[in-house]
C-alpha cells in the first residue's frame, strides 16, 4: 500500500481535505502576516460564534469573503492565518460574536450554517469544508483557552493565531487536537457495531473513544472495544483518518480481529451493541434493512469503515 493510496482514502471522508499551504514557519513572521491581511487578494472565512457564515450569489453559497466584505460585519473577536492558495492569496478566518446572526438576519445574501449542515447538505466544496473545519477548531480553541493553564493570567493570541502567550509567566499554549479511535471488531463475515441513545433510532455505528496518555492506537482500540462490549481482539489495522470539528477530534479509524463473540454490553456507554452480518451492512448502507437498521451517512468516518467491511468482508483484518 502506498502513501498516495492511503491519503486517497482519508481524502475521501468529510472535513478531511485542506488545500492550503499552512506556510507555517511563517507564522512567527509578523511583517509577512500584516502584510497578507492588507492585500488586496486576501480571502476571509467569517464565523458567527462557532457558526460559518456563507454569502449567497446566484444560487451558490461562497465561504470566502474578501476584506471591504469583511470588515463590513464589524468588531471581529479573533483572527487567524491559515494559509496561501495556489495562486499566493492568503486565507484568514475571522471570529465575531454569535449575535451576529441576528444582526444579519436581514440580509438575503447571507445565511449562517451551522458545520455539521453545511457539510451533509453539500454547500460548498471539499477542499473549502476541509479550510472552514480547521479554522473552526482554532477559532473554537481561542475562545476555549484565554487563560493560562500554568498561572491563570490572560493569554494573547501570537504566531498568527496559532499560538497564544502568557505575559505573566511566558507559558506558550498551542491548538490541541484529541485523538479518537473509532473502530468495528470484526468476526468472519460479520462486525460488531453498537448505539447510544443520541443517535437517530435504529442506527447503529462503530465503537469509539478517546485515546488516553501512554497508550497507543492499538491498544487504545482494543481496550474500548473490550470496555464497550466485553469482546477481546487481537490483530488491530488501521484503515484511515477524519478530522472532527466538533469540537477538535481527530477520528482515528481501525479494524481489529475478535477473539470471541460473547457481548457483555457496557450500559453507561452504549444502549445496545450487536453483531451484523456483512449482507446487513450492504442492507444498511443502502437503506434496505428489513428491520430498518441504519448506519452513518458519509460524511461520518464510520460510513468508510462500514463500506470497506461490506466490500472485502473479514479480509479487511487480513
Amino acid at each position: 500500500m502506498t502513501l498516495h493510496t492511503l491519503f486517497d482514502r482519508s481524502a475521501a471522508i468529510g472535513y478531511s481535505v485542506n488545500p492550503l499551504d499552512r506556510v507555517s514557519g511563517q507564522r512567527e513572521d509578523a511583517s509577512f502576516i500584516a502584510e497578507k491581511l492588507a492585500h488586496s487578494s486576501s480571502r476571509f472565512l467569517a464565523f458567527a460564534g462557532d457558526t460559518p457564515l456563507l454569502r449567497l450569489r446566484e444560487g451558490t453559497h461562497e465561504a470566502l469573503f474578501d476584506r471591504e466584505e469583511i470588515e463590513s460585519f464589524k468588531d471581529s473577536r479573533q483572527s487567524v492565518f491559515l494559509g496561501l492558495q495556489p495562486d499566493g492569496g492568503a486565507v484568514f478566518a475571522w471570529a465575531f460574536d454569535k449575535a451576529l446572526t441576528d444582526e444579519l438576519a436581514w440580509r438575503s445574501d447571507i445565511e449562517a450554517v451551522d458545520l455539521r449542515s453545511l457539510a451533509m447538505r453539500g454547500l460548498v466544496a471539499p477542499g473549502i469544508l476541509g479550510e472552514l473545519a480547521t479554522a473552526k477548531e482554532v477559532l473554537d480553541w481561542h475562545q476555549r483557552h484565554r487563560f493560562c493553564a500554568n498561572c491563570g493570567h490572560e493569554t494573547r493570541a501570537t504566531s498568527g493565531g496559532w499560538r497564544r502567550d502568557c505575559p505573566n509567566c511566558s507559558t506558550q499554549h498551542f491548538p490541541r487536537v484529541d485523538p479518537v479511535v473509532i473502530m468495528l471488531a470484526i468476526d468472519g463475515d460479520r462486525c460488531l457495531m453498537g448505539r447510544q441513545t443520541r443517535f437517530p433510532e435504529r442506527m447503529y455505528s462503530a465503537l469509539a473513544g478517546f485515546l488516553e496518555p501512554g497508550e497507543t492506537i492499538e491498544d487504545a482500540v482494543r481496550r474500548e472495544i473490550h470496555e464497550e462490549s466485553g469482546i477481546a481482539c487481537s490483530h488491530v489495522r488501521y484503515f484511515a483518518s477524519q478530522p472532527w470539528p466538533f469540537p477538535s477530534s481527530l477520528m482515528i479509524g481501525c479494524f481489529a480481529r475478535a477473539l470471541g463473540a460473547d457481548i457483555t454490553v457496557d450500559i453507561k456507554e452504549l444502549e445496545d451493541a450487536r453483531w451484523f452480518t456483512r449482507a446487513e451492512v450492504i442492507e444498511m448502507l443502502a437503506e434496505s434493512h428489513p428491520e430498518g437498521f441504519n448506519a452513518p451517512k458519509p460524511l461520518a468516518i464510520a460510513h468508510h469503515l462500514l463500506k470497506e467491511f461490506a466490500e472485502k468482508g473479514g479480509a479487511v483484518v487480513a
